[in-house]
Order: structure tokens, then sequence, then C-alpha cells
């Protein structure tokens, strides 16, 4: 092996399922996620003797940002078929499944940018002005950006999914 390939691999191990994580916020879609995580690595490894001694896993957040927003500026062209695909029977899930549901629906409502925004300020804990950077915005633009998806995020909390019962969800009292 490589100098420095089983660092990596231990960074790699450790950083693969919240940058999995933070994608799907970003994108809304589980292949989209896993394969934008696994180009974020890939290019990450590509930079690893420059980035091994400072902060690896800023620098895949960093990356894994510019990938998603790099397909919001080109986007996938879809092209009609006389087949429509087979959709998916929702299944009766937990009360943790529904909200997660209903959550990704709710960032799905916001603009590409803003959901940027939310998921690098909320989830990834990002102060103001790492969100710009990373995003090449201004810091006024982040918190207009910020307050206007919270502000929609607020308009939809009304609708969360009720709490069902344990009887509801099929567990005997």
């Amino acid at each position: 092996m490589a100098r420095g390939d089983e660092e990596f691999i231990a960074f790699a191990q450790a950083s693969s399922p919240r940058l999995q994580r933070a994608a799907y916020l970003l994108t809304g879609d589980r292949h989209q996620a896993e394969e934008a995580a696994q180009a974020a690595l890939v290019r990450v490894y590509a930079a690893w003797g420059r980035v091994r001694h400072q902060d690896p896993y800023a620098y895949a957040r960093t990356v894994l940002t510019n990938l998603v927003t790099d397909q919001w500026r080109r986007p996938m062209r879809e092209y009609a078929t006389e087949i429509m695909p087979e959709q998916q029977v929702p299944q009766d899930v937990a009360d943790v499944v529904a909200k997660r549901r209903w959550l990704i629906g709710a960032l799905q409502a916001l603009s590409p940018r803003e959901r940027a925004v939310i998921v690098l300020r909320h989830f990834f804990d990002a102060s103001e002005a790492e969100v710009a950077r990373e995003l090449n915005l201004s810091a006024g633009t982040v918190k207009s950006l910020n307050s206007r998806a919270l502000a929609k995020l607020r308009i939809t909390a009304g609708v969360v999914p009720p709490m069902r019962t344990e009887t509801e969800a099929g567990v005997a009292l």
C-alpha cells in the first residue's frame, strides 16, 4: 500500500456514514447520496497527501457540497418513456421513520441553496462564515437564505405527522 493509505482507509470508514447522511439531506435521494459521498471520498483520496495533516473531514464536506451544487448547475435531463416505473408501496413504519420522511419532504420543498445552507448550518453545525465560504456566498446571503428556509420549515411544521398510539402501531397494550 502507498504511504498514508491506512490513514485514509480509517478516515473513510469513520466519516463515510456521516457524509452519506449529509448527502441524503442535500439530495433527498439515497442513490444520489451514495454516489456523491463516494465521489467526495475519491476526491479526498486524490488530495490526501495535502489534506491529511489539516482537517480532512472539513475538506470532504466542502467537496461533497461542491459536488451536489454542481449537480444543480447541470441538471440531469429526463426523457419520457411509454412505460411508467413501478412505485414502491408505502409500508407501515414506526413514528421515527415517518418523521424522518416528513423532514426529507420538508427539506425538498426548499430551494437547493436554502437546503444546502440549512444542512450545513444545522446538521454540520457550521458557522455562517464557514457556510458562506463553502458555498461561495456572502454572509448576508447565507443569513437571508437561512432565515427564509427556517420560516418555510416553520410553516410546514404545522403538518407534522401525528404520533401514533401503541395500538395503532400494532403493539398490544
